[in-house]
């Protein structure tokens, strides 16, 4: 007799947990951060009560920003619900800091789907960075799917105004990069021209490793507040960190010039968005441990997984290569009939705005689109990768690979 997806599951689960100690340990580090600077600005209730307006004067908003600027290991910050997503976070840094003449370099391979407008690759013209006269390049991947550093060593020109660093790999099959990486990174692109800016698109790394790139030399990065640093409960937005003048350029373009990261009222939110942060390293760390099992699992099934079993995390989004576009459906079948909203949804292929091909997304979440709570997704083309993101509690990743493992052996059949 075989043995079936929950003798699988419990096999892993044994398997993994010295890893499961490891990241508790890291956990506990970047929850030391957040408590230690929580402490240092003396949070309190009063720090809960939003403005509405113009956001003047509000005084959970500048503490949040201190708070965060704190833990990023970063000189500033600015968090602000009015960041539709990461997209738009890591664009109005783009825009805020580039000017017409200067060049962008992307490091590592080409970007994320939803960046490719932004930038000018794709799309109609509304407004992108190359119609704007800003000059883009990109420096390939080696066949390995790694960075190529013989060529980065040599890349960056007088006119390099932003080397641009994509952490997670995104919707592609290479390693994400660590935090140890980032930091030659910059040493390298430093060496060669130090008034370059070094930007980091941080989506999917916060608290992944006990150090945030702008701790290691990043001179501003930005992610999104539904993605690891919201811990699940924020309900929008986005932030950025980095020196302080960068940031306020970047907020520059959230609002306009003149009123930068001094406008942009909370509302209702800062409660949301300071014990979003202090949950976000025990929510990371729990996605950790689901990457790790689902890794794992399918491994053993004889699917490409990336990145591979036993090996530390870089963010928090585990591939799978599934091959056919019914098991590509199927898993995130599997996915939604198990998630807590929306169970009873079929996951279907569409049109998803600022990505190229038709998408297959399974997102049972209770902040809509929320990739920090349990979701899997991916574009229908070969060689049909599917990519997990999130969790809650691994316990229910668990629950929910089980169905989806039953799912693709029935699609298979």
């Amino acid at each position: 007799m075989g043995i079936n997806s929950s003798q699988r599951l419990q096999a892993a689960e044994k398997a993994l947990f010295p890893i499961f100690y490891g990241i508790d340990t890291a956990v506990k580090q970047n929850l030391k951060k957040v408590l230690d600077s929580f402490r240092v600005h003396r949070v309190g209730v009063h720090h809960f009560a939003g403005v509405s307006g113009y956001g003047h004067d509000d005084l959970g908003r500048k503490t949040l920003d201190m708070v965060f600027a704190d833990v990023m290991g970063a000189e500033s910050a600015a968090v602000r619900v009015q960041f539709v997503s990461g997209t738009h976070a890591i664009a109005s840094c783009l825009f805020g800091v580039l000017r017409p003449g200067d060049e962008m370099l992307a490091i590592a391979g080409a970007p994320y789907d939803t960046l490719e407008e932004v930038i000018g690759l794709r799309g109609d013209g509304q407004g992108s960075l190359i119609e704007f006269g800003i000059r883009y390049r990109q420096l390939s991947l080696t066949s390995e799917g790694s960075l190529d550093w013989s060529a980065l060593a040599t890349a960056v020109g007088e006119n390099t105004r932003l080397v641009f660093i994509q952490r997670s790999c995104g919707y592609s099959w290479r390693k994400s990069l660590s935090i140890s990486e980032i930091e030659k990174i910059v040493k390298l692109v430093k060496q060669q021209n130090p008034d370059t800016i070094c930007f980091v698109d941080n989506c999917y790394g916060e608290f992944v490793e006990e150090q945030e790139p702008t701790a290691v030399g990043a001179d501003l990065m930005a992610g999104s507040l539904i993605k690891n640093p919201g811990g699940t409960i924020a309900t929008a937005g986005g932030y950025v960190a980095g020196k302080a003048d960068l940031v306020e350029a970047a907020t520059c373009r959230l609002t306009a010039p003149g009123i930068g990261s001094s406008g942009g009222a909370t509302f209702d939110q800062n409660r949301l968005l300071f014990q979003g942060l202090f949950l976000a390293p025990q929510m990371v760390g729990e996605a950790l441990k689901g990457s790790h099992l689902i890794a794992h699992t399918i491994a053993q099934l004889g699917y490409p997984v990336n990145p591979p079993p036993m090996v530390p995390r870089r963010d928090v989004i585990q591939a799978v290569e599934l091959g056919s576009a019914e098991k590509l459906i199927a898993f995130c079948r599997g996915i939604q009939q198990h998630s807590p909203i929306g169970s009873y949804l079929d996951p279907v292929p569409a049109a998803m705005p600022g990505y190229e091909s038709q998408l297959v997304m399974a997102g049972g979440t209770f902040i809509d689109g929320s990739t920090s709570e349990f979701s899997a997704d991916g574009p229908l083309k070969e060689p049909y990768i599917v990519f997990c993101q999130g969790g809650t509690h691994w316990t229910h990743i668990a629950i929910a690979l089980e169905a989806a493992i039953e799912a693709i052996a029935t699609a298979d059949s």
